[in-house]
């Protein structure tokens, strides 16, 4: 790998960082921006770069942008129709509240599936609230679990946007990451939610703000089995068809053609949008209109989170169809270095440095992808990969991270506070993230 080469890349990235940090620029444009300046830097003339602009833009978005929409609008649908509350009051009045630690892990486990990170974190603070009044317990023992959950979810399992935006990149299998996610972020979770909440619970008492009213209780909410079918289905069929993908069993051809229609992401989240907005959304007493106004805006953050990605493909394209990508694999090869640690360790460090996971994880993936071609890994191993990629985006959220100051917000900390539970929580989350996926690689071989 040559001198220019190195600049190149280095400039590059640091150009990206310059942007959205100093700048405040759109990761878009700033993604867009950085990867003309590597080719320009490598010497690619206009036509050659656009070319290359054109074709990862218009390869990495005829998938991800259909997967992303649809799963905005499902997560509408159930934030509209107050789905994530039914779920988490259900599970509240199943293990009691001597349990509501774990309760609120599995909460945000499943709710972060449908419904973004944010909006998934205001919709179910109040039950936080709620059980700091009932039991005088510090918050923080009963929110970090709640945003270990939630945050796992959000980057270990599809069809949430990052590990769909990272699967499209590498050319992964949706169906293995949910597996492999599922694999890694329960413990995941369990050490950084539950048991460093414990500790740090201990540690920092906060009650509930005093402007928590409990609301009304006797709100109508739509049936838990229902609203868990409905959350579920689109994931089942996914993994069914990954599994029988496998070859261990097989099916008739009629069978088979069924498995893999409903089980594509595309047909198993129109389903699950289709039973949404009939049995959650008309069957419960709300205008057709109404859903049509929710699902439309649904859209916006879908939007910003579609380009972005389209953006990570085009880096992605550029590195290839400059053979930049392929000297930095000859020099990961001469290097005899895990490529999990270095998608970890690269993730980590665009996070740590301009805040953003999603940016993290996309501008990771563009970058690893021509050291992990598909054809030379197996699904499970690409999974692996997707899975070190989201863990080290998933570390250190601090003050350059918008969760950092929602967090912060909603539990009423000062900076110290949320640096000593949020920011060490991530971090946590983030390390045994890795140390899961090099213990999983060590006996897929």
């Amino acid at each position: 790998m040559d001198f220019t080469s190195i600049i190149a890349l280095i400039g590059g990235i640091t150009i990206l960082l310059v942007l959205i940090l100093r700048f405040k620029l759109p990761a878009f444009i700033a993604l867009l921006i950085s990867t003309l300046s590597i080719g320009l830097f490598l010497g690619m003339d206009a036509t050659q770069i656009f070319k290359t602009v054109e074709k990862g833009m218009g390869g990495t978005l005829g998938y991800v942008a259909t997967v992303v929409g649809l799963g905005a609008m499902f997560g509408a649908l159930l934030e509209v129709t107050g789905s994530a509350q039914s779920i988490a009051q259900y599970l509240l009045g199943r293990f009691g509240l001597e349990r509501a630690s774990w309760t609120m892990l599995l909460s945000g486990f499943f709710i972060a599936i449908p419904v973004f990170f944010d909006v998934a974190f205001v919709l179910l603070i109040p039950i936080v609230y709620y059980l700091q009044k009932q039991t005088q317990k510090s918050l923080l023992f009963y929110a970090l679990p709640l945003l270990a959950g939630l945050a796992v979810t959000h980057a270990f399992i599809p069809p949430t946007p990052g590990p769909v935006a990272v699967a499209k990149i590498l050319g992964a299998d949706l169906g293995s990451i949910i597996v492999m996610g599922i694999i890694v972020g329960i413990p995941s979770a369990i050490v950084s939610g539950i048991l460093y909440g414990k500790f740090i619970a201990g540690k920092i008492f906060l009650k509930t703000p005093d402007y928590f009213t409990e609301g009304d209780a006797h709100k109508k909410l739509p049936g838990v089995g229902g609203v868990l079918t409905i959350v579920l289905l689109p994931i089942f069929l996914i993994v069914l068809k990954a599994f029988f993908d496998t070859g261990f069993i097989s099916l008739s051809s009629g069978w088979r053609s069924i498995v893999n229609f409903t089980g594509h992401p595309f047909a198993a989240l129109i389903i699950a949008n289709l039973l949404a907005w009939y049995f959650l959304g008309i069957r419960g007493n709300y205008h057709k209109n109404n859903l049509f106004k929710v699902a439309s805006k649904s859209m916006e953050p879908a939007g910003t989170i579609i380009l972005l990605t389209g953006a990570g493909g085009v880096l992605k394209q550029l590195l290839i169809d400059s053979e930049l990508g392929l000297d930095l694999a000859r020099e990961f090869t001469r290097l005899d270095s895990s490529i999990y640690l270095l998608a970890f360790g690269i993730a980590a460090l665009i996070r740590v440095l301009q805040g953003s996971s999603t940016v993290a994880m996309i501008t990771a993936a563009g970058i690893i992808a021509p050291l992990a071609p598909a054809s030379s890994h197996s699904n499970i191993s690409l999974a692996l990969i997707t899975i070190s990629i989201a863990s080290g985006a998933s570390i250190f959220s601090h003050v350059n991270d918008s969760g950092f100051w929602l967090v912060r917000q909603y539990l009423g900390m000062d900076e110290r506070q949320t640096f000593k539970s949020w920011t060490l929580m991530t971090t946590i989350l983030g390390v045994t993230g890795l140390f899961m996926v090099l213990l999983l690689s060590i006996w897929i071989g």
